[in-house]
């Protein structure tokens, strides 16, 4: 299979290899976007420079160099380099990775083994890694997009360091697109919003703006530049990445729900259009929306369950495109509406004292008698029937005797139309410092 560190290619094989395979870097030096791990400071750069590696986890989006690094990591230390996939591999192309391995160690030489997507290794296929991790006949290099955290085994975590590969930013797609304009010997035929369109389009991939830049040249006549409009009708839209069952959905949902609670209805339509835009299920927003309503603004303003319910079921009827526009006034009220969690951590505080508790007899003077042998008891003695008193309040207590009174609930001070012509006032002049 040719990599870096096959046979020169013929010039006329080289060429019609992919862009950015020609364009993978040859050092670590050259790596762009990953300054923290590989620039003079960064951490795989001081692994090198005291000549001991460990094994590793190499946890970030596609298209930041977790594969080139991890080549060019064991060309510069010297070590032999075995590549596989979780994709496509099994217990046995495992076991005969681990018996090349340690024919190499027999011969003195260690082998660096990068796994591709290993988070799709089960639990079993892991565990199988400890022993020959350990044992020191493989130094495991694993990638992935998905959160170590939540997809790897903890025994396999504690024995290898997670170092994150960050998505691109802006100045390094820049410079991507500036060597492949060398390479290619000739400019992009794009103007200038179209260039910067190109950049969002790869989000953060680098990757990926080489493969857009390689079909724009490829579209291109003699003389022609293409403007914004042009270039998404010729490489079409690259979708979001978001992947609705992991961090991209988890990411957006918890941004969404902060902006709402920080009363920010601006990057909350943003994160709310966001999620819309990558094809995430709307009555999954709607419910979020309800829970926003009942956690962080509760009895502050009751209407926002009312209105999120009513956005919810909008939604289930109109279905999609227009549904999503009651979603979208359900997002700007919750977020511009007062806020209060006295419920929310009321319920939490009852809760945990309802289970340290155990099953407590309420009094019984608030206790039914429906039979003789119950009111010798003393069920319902003493009891006073609020409605009958002044005020219609009683004042008993009502809390087992074992248990004392207790505060759980605290409501705000202020009323609902103070704390909302507050909120309002506030959120208008923070727009206008915004703007200005």
């Amino acid at each position: 299979m040719s990599d870096l560190f096959s046979p020169v290619e013929p010039p006329e094989m080289a060429s019609a290899r992919p862009l950015a395979d020609r364009l993978r870097p040859r050092t670590l030096a050259e790596v762009t976007g990953q300054e923290h791990l590989t620039g003079e400071d960064g951490a795989l750069t001081r692994m090198i420079a005291s000549g001991s590696l460990g094994s590793m986890i190499f946890w970030g989006p596609p298209g930041t160099g977790k594969t080139t690094v991890a080549r060019l990591l064991s060309g510069e230390a010297g070590l032999a380099f075995e590549q596989i996939s979780a994709i496509f591999s099994g217990v046995a192309d495992l076991k005969k990775v681990f018996d090349s391995a340690r024919a190499r160690r027999m011969s003195g030489r260690q082998t660096l083994l990068f796994v591709d997507e290993i988070h799709r290794f089960n639990r079993a296929q892991q565990d199988s890694f400890l022993p020959v991790m350990e044992d020191g006949t493989v130094i495991l290099v694993g990638a992935t997009t998905e959160n170590p955290s939540f997809e790897l085994n903890a025994a396999l975590l504690s024995r290898a360091r997670v170092l994150t590969f960050k998505p691109l930013d802006e100045a390094s797609l820049e410079e991507l697109l500036r060597r492949a304009e060398q390479a290619v010997g000739k400019p992009l035929p794009l103007d200038e919003d179209a260039r910067a369109s190109l950049l969002r389009m790869a989000d953060g991939d680098g990757r990926a703006v080489l493969t857009l830049a390689e079909e724009v040249w490829r579209a291109a006549r003699r003389d022609e530049i293409f403007d914004a409009n042009a270039l998404q009708n010729i490489v079409q839209r690259r979708a979001p990445v978001y992947d609705k069952g992991q961090d991209g959905h988890y990411n957006l949902i918890s941004a969404l729900h902060k902006s709402v609670r920080g009363s920010d209805p601006d990057a909350a339509l943003y994160y709310l259009c966001r999620m819309f835009d990558a094809g995430e299920d709307p009555l999954y927003i709607g419910r979020r929306l309800v829970r926003m309503a009942v956690e962080d603004i509760g009895l502050a303003d009751p209407q926002a369950l009312v209105i999120c319910n009513a956005a919810k079921d909008a939604y289930d009827y109109l279905g999609s495109p227009e549904g999503e526009l009651a979603l979208a006034e359900a997002c700007v009220y919750v977020a511009t509406a007062p806020k209060s969690n006295a419920v929310y951590t009321a319920y939490k505080s009852a809760m945990r004292a309802a289970k340290e508790n155990g099953s407590l007899l309420p009094p019984k003077h608030i206790l039914n008698a429906p039979t003789k042998l119950m009111k010798g008891e003393g069920y319902g003695e003493g009891y006073r029937y609020d409605h009958d008193e002044p005020d219609a309040f009683s004042g008993q207590d009502y809390f087992p005797e074992k248990m004392g009174r207790r505060t759980f609930y605290d409501p705000p001070e202020r009323g609902f139309e103070r704390e909302l012509r507050k909120r309002l006032e506030w959120w208008a002049k923070l727009r206008r410092e915004r703007n200005s």
